[in-house]
């Protein structure tokens, strides 16, 4: 079941429900409680190349991808 972050109208207090979308749905048609959307900007999590972040086998690996795809494909690997 996914959990829900959702506002109390009355005293504006948030908290995390564990619920089922039709229950979460219920609460929030009763009027008591609003859906309120936190920790969105935490999903960015990385930006960049994660090829710094790789281990040296990871990288032998691209090198040797890369040597075995000859000289007729288009190589977009970079090493």
């Amino acid at each position: 079941m996914p959990t829900y972050d959702l506002r109390n109208k009355e005293t504006g207090e948030v908290k995390e429900f564990l619920v089922s979308i039709s229950k979460k749905e219920e609460m929030v048609s009763s009027g008591e409680w609003e859906q309120v959307h936190l920790g969105v900007a935490d999903l960015v999590t990385h930006t960049g190349s994660m090829l710094g972040k790789t281990s040296g086998d990871w990288k032998d690996k691209l090198k040797q991808i890369k040597k075995q795809a000859g000289r007729r494909v288009t190589n977009t690997i970079h090493d």
